[in-house]
């Protein structure tokens, strides 16, 4: 019995132990956002996490916007906390409702879930509006009749201090009738701003008196023509996040100097429990094209047919070309949160991709540039139905049947007449493995007029089926193929980057991006094995030897798919040794 005791603690002690062990382990590995929160938790400063992705509907999501989803996201599952989905809509300008459901679509795609969480900061105008007045009367706020040019003359430099604003002085009443008749539509674009009045004088130009409410007479999507007047984005913001009691405001690196005024904000407005802003670097992604502008320069100019073009970077571009949640997820799991800046190799997305889509998607034959190939010595006008197995590496995915016949398309580079050194596929006099079936030999091949190849023929050996059965003799090469009589001719579309490779994305000579002139190639002769036929938009394949391909959910029609390259089958990327 002692004994017993003494195994149990002794058990006891080692559980502990390794407990403590991973403990450390985990604190180890935890960002330095997650160990603000903790440390916030610990002293009381907040007794939840609240977090938010508060996009402006200006344009598509890019991958940059992927990782600031995830981690908000996942930083309220991670503490049980709430997640809010926001609309920063406070530039009617710029913003569409297309932008809008193409973002919440985004969102959803990627995993993250709002529930009944889903807000537009033009729902908090009235609060805005009082809450500008509330600085008025406090004195912290006041109309400027200085035009754009003016202000950013006054505002001084990085050296040399602001002057001050010659309505700075102006009285309450007389802010508070301007601002009222601004809001009431009785002044023009332009001519007057709202202006917090903090310091001219302050090393941080951001707080040098700036302005937070500027008349555009504007059609806003979500408000229609209610308002004249509209938020500037480092006043709107900390309010947003006040009134939805948001904890921790993550937002990317170049808001870090914005983070004094936002602080400001909330306690002149004296907000019960202010919301707290960290920054972290934003993640980007090397050869890559993700500002806004530059995406509607491509759309407009006819470079790329729309804001999903597969060889861009949006979202709903990587969701087009068929990349997944889990390997966009993965990706951004691999490039870490830092404060330091640094760049991701679009290697490291694709390695993410590849690794995702190895294991779950069935390998299948497709003939991108085909010749026929015909086995003279198979009985004419016969078919057979092979069984082949859907994926190697994973068992689970089960086996399809394959039509096999006398006439079936090959690669047209599996046949060289005058082959190099270690070339194993067909060639005069050599024997390979057609792929799930049987061993052929070639004995030669017709050519047209200009020399060019138009058909290979060989011989079968029906004892070599693959059927399970050992076969004596071994052959070095395995090709794959389709059956001629029963493929099906489809389009199929191979992607390389969108600029042009060793370049940077824009040339200063030129102002001009250095845009990748075969960056996509459209094959409209291929021949897929039947069984692809019906396949559903966003379905993805491996072919055979080919890399994996999805079906393009824009230009595939019912029985005849088009089908996208998602990536090749070779990887550049290492995945770093810990």
């Amino acid at each position: 019995m002692a004994e017993e005791i003494i195994n149990s603690e002794e058990a006891k002690s080692r559980a502990e132990s390794q407990a403590e062990s991973e403990t450390k382990s985990e604190k180890k590995s935890r960002n330095f956002i997650e160990v603000e929160i903790d440390k916030d938790l610990a002293e009381g400063v907040y007794d939840t996490v609240h977090t938010r992705f508060p996009p402006e509907p200006n344009g598509y999501l890019h991958i940059g916007h992927a990782k600031s989803i995830i981690l908000n996201y996942g930083l309220a599952k991670e503490y049980g906390g709430k997640f809010n989905m926001r609309f920063d809509d406070t530039n009617p300008i710029k913003e569409k409702p297309e932008f809008v459901e193409a973002i919440k679509e985004d969102i959803k795609w990627l995993g993250a879930d709002w529930e009944d969480r889903l807000f537009f900061a033009s729902d908090y105008f009235d609060q805005m509006y009082e809450a500008a007045v509330k600085l008025i009367k406090k004195g912290k706020a006041y109309v400027s009749e200085l035009s754009a040019d003016e202000i950013k003359e006054y505002r001084g430099t990085l050296t040399e201090a602001g002057k001050n604003d010659p309505n700075r002085d102006r009285s309450v009443e007389d802010n508070l009738r301007l601002f009222e008749e601004m809001k009431d539509g009785k002044h023009a674009d332009g001519s007057l701003v709202l202006r917090a009045r903090i310091d001219m004088s302050s090393p941080n130009i951001n707080m040098r008196d700036p302005v937070i409410y500027r008349v555009a007479h504007m059609t806003h999507h979500n408000t229609g023509d209610k308002w004249c007047i509209y938020p500037m984005y480092d006043f709107a913001h900390p309010i947003e996040d006040a009134i939805e009691g948001i904890t921790h405001s993550i937002c990317t690196l170049e808001f870090e100097d914005h983070r004094p005024l936002y602080n400001w904000v909330v306690q002149e407005l004296e907000y019960p429990h202010p919301p707290r802003q960290i920054e972290f670097a934003k993640m980007y992604l090397t050869g890559v094209v993700t500002g806004k502008r530059y995406i509607k320069k491509l759309v407009e100019d006819g470079v790329v047919d729309g804001w999903d073009d597969p060889r861009l970077v949006s979202v709903a571009a990587l969701r087009r070309r068929g990349y997944t949640p889990e390997s966009i997820r993965r990706f951004v799991e691999l490039s870490g949160v830092s404060k330091a800046n640094s760049s991701s190799d679009m290697a490291m997305l694709e390695y993410c991709v590849r690794e995702d889509l190895k294991l779950s998607r069935p390998r299948v034959m497709a003939i991108l540039d085909p010749v026929k190939l015909i086995i003279d010595n198979y009985p004419e006008g016969q078919t057979e139905m092979l069984t082949a197995v859907n994926n190697p590496e994973n068992e689970s995915l089960g086996t399809r049947e394959l039509p096999f016949g006398r006439e079936l398309y090959i690669e047209r580079n599996d046949f060289m007449e005058e082959p190099p050194k270690k070339y194993y596929r067909l060639f005069p006099g050599n024997e390979v493995r057609l792929m799930n079936a049987y061993f052929v030999k070639c004995i030669g091949c017709d050519k047209d007029e200009n020399g060019n190849i138009t058909a290979v023929h060989c011989t079968y050996d029906p004892e070599t089926k693959q059927d399970g059965r050992e076969v004596e003799r071994k052959v070095k090469g395995t090709i794959h193929w389709v059956n001629a009589s029963t493929a099906f001719n489809a389009t199929v579309r191979l992607y390389e980057s969108l600029i042009e490779e060793g370049k940077e994305v824009y040339d200063e000579e030129t102002g001009k991006m250095n845009i990748n002139e075969n960056s996509l190639t459209v094959l409209k002769d291929c021949y897929l094995e039947p069984s692809l036929k019906e396949a559903k938009a966003f379905e993805s394949f491996q072919f055979v030897r080919n890399g994996f391909f999805t079906v393009d959910f824009r230009d595939s029609k019912e029985g005849a798919p088009v089908f996208n390259r998602i990536v090749g089958l070779k990887s550049s990327f290492k995945l770093p040794v810990s």
